[in-house]
Parts: structure tokens; C-alpha cells; sequence
């Protein structure tokens, strides 16, 4: 019974994916209906000796860094927080959880205003501390600023996982701590934090597969300026299909990040297979 959505699942992911893999090895014409000229390995060789794609591959792992470890310090921090608090503890979670319901489109919109040298809020009070400059048109504050709009969006994500899993340590364990003399660090070494790793890691997959496709915040904020500073791979692979016109060569650039998605799941899974959290 459900061979016929198996095969309508089949159908809509492996040809587009065989038609990408086919597009990468051909110059795609779109004038007078879409055609296919067969260019053999051109496009590859020109990825190979891209500059400009090694640049963004480079500002996309500092970026894929910056983001995943100050999300998961802060969101692992705000969860035991809140875990802590006992009066009005479920009004604290849902103020805590609320950026993560809004549409990242909102959030780069929000950011642009919120960082614009002349109207913005984070401007007036940066300009208060004695910094003068345009957020977004220096290099190192613009890459800065589009991190932080992603931290303050996914934060949350990684707190509310991190809270499930905390509130499902076995209360036994933790008393147990208690009566022989456990501090509260010493309980969230060596109880806790063993407790929720399974928890922690998956947080931490999610939260990578989504980082490398990073696209609306930065398109709407910077659209990788200044100077290409924040255009990491998405941005870049947007612009040279659909600015630039070059279909085949962006095929081989989108491959690539899905070979890299892949490579980087199938870590995660041999970590959690070799401390066997598969089970």
C-alpha cells in the first residue's frame, strides 16, 4: 500500500538529482527552451580553481563555527536557567523560544533597521560606547552582526531540546548526588551533562544541517557585502544560477555542499554510534 508514495517520493527526489548531476556537466541554455550543451568536466576543473568559491567556502566554515558554538554554550547556559527557576518557569520558556517562531525574513529585516548607522537602535547604543562605524559595512562587524541575528534566532532551538532533556534526567540520580555531597557543578559533570549527550548531539546535527544552508538573513541584510565578506556558500551558489545565468557551473557548487552535508551527518552518526547513542 505504500509502494505508490514510495515511488512518487522517488520520483521527486532522484530526478531532480540525476538532472542536477547532468546539468553539472553541461552549459545550460535558457534562450528558445531550456537545452543542455554537454561541456564534459569544464565546470568542475573551473571549481577547482575558483578563488572566489574557496573564499566562500572559508567565510562559510567561520561562519558555520561562530554560530554552532555560541548557540549551543548559550543554549545549553539559558536552558539550566530556566531549569533552575521554579516560580513562572513555563512564561520564561515560551519568552525564551519566541525568535525561534519567527520567519528568518522577519528576523534579516528586523536586524537591518535595528544596525542602521542613522535610524537603528543597536547603532544609537553602540554610538553611546563610542563606536562611530556602520555595522554592516565593515567587513569583520557585518560578518559579526548576520552571526549574532542567527544566534538570537536558533538559541532557542538548542535551549528548548536542552530543557526536554535536562527535565528528563531521572530525579533518583540527582538525589542521590545531593546526599553524597555533590555540588551543583559537580551534578551537571558528571550526572547531567552524561545524561543528555544523545540530547545535545542531535541538537547539534540539526542545528549544522541547517547552518550550512544559511541563505535569508544575510541575502536580506548584506547579500554578502561588503566586499563579499559575508557571501558564504548558499549566497554565492544563488547568485551565479540565478544572477549570473550560470546553471551548469552552480550545479556543481550545489553538489558539493550536498556531499559535504553528507560527509558531516554521517560524522555525527559515527559519534553517536562509536559512544552508542544509536540504540
Amino acid at each position: 500500500m505504500m509502494l505508490p508514495a514510495l515511488i512518487l517520493l522517488a520520483a521527486l527526489s532522484l530526478v531532480p538529482f540525476i538532472t542536477l548531476i547532468v546539468m553539472s556537466f553541461s552549459e545550460v541554455k535558457l534562450m528558445g527552451g531550456i537545452r543542455f550543451d554537454n561541456v564534459g568536466a569544464e565546470n568542475w576543473r573551473r571549481l577547482l580553481t575558483d578563488a572566489d568559491v574557496r573564499a566562500s567556502w572559508e567565510i562559510s566554515l567561520v561562519y558555520f563555527a561562530l554560530t554552532l558554538g555560541i548557540e549551543m554554550a548559550l543554549g545549553i547556559a539559558i536552558a539550566l536557567v530556566v531549569h533552575r527557576v521554579t516560580w513562572g518557569r513555563n512564561l520564561l520558556l515560551a519568552l525564551v523560544i519566541v525568535p525561534m517562531f519567527m520567519a528568518p525574513i522577519v528576523v534579516g529585516l528586523l536586524g537591518r533597521f535595528l544596525t542602521d548607522s542613522t535610524l537603528g537602535l543597536y547603532a544609537w547604543v553602540l554610538r553611546c560606547a563610542g563606536f562611530e562605524g556602520d555595522l554592516l559595512a565593515g567587513k569583520t562587524s557585518a560578518l559579526l552582526t548576520v552571526v549574532g541575528l542567527d544566534v538570537w534566532e536558533w538559541t532557542p532551538l538548542i535551549a528548548l531540546v536542552t530543557f526536554a532533556g535536562v527535565s528528563a534526567v531521572p530525579a533518583p540520580l540527582l538525589e542521590a548526588a545531593a546526599v553524597d555531597g555533590a555540588g551543583y557543578f559537580q551534578t551537571l559533570r558528571y550526572i547531567v551533562f552524561p545524561s543528555i549527550r544523545r540530547v545535545l548531539l542531535v541538537a547539534l546535527l540539526v542545528r549544522a544541517m541547517d547552518a550550512i544552508r544559511f541563505f535569508d538573513i544575510i541575502t536580506i541584510t548584506t547579500n554578502g557585502g561588503p566586499a563579499d565578506a559575508t557571501k558564504i556558500i548558499p549566497v554565492r551558489l544563488y547568485e551565479t544560477a540565478f544572477r549570473f545565468r550560470q546553471l551548469g557551473y552552480a550545479s556543481c557548487i550545489g553538489l558539493v555542499m550536498l556531499a559535504f552535508s553528507i560527509l558531516m551527518a554521517n560524522a555525527f552518526v559515527r559519534v553517536l554510534g562509536d559512544k552508542g547513542l544509536t540504540r
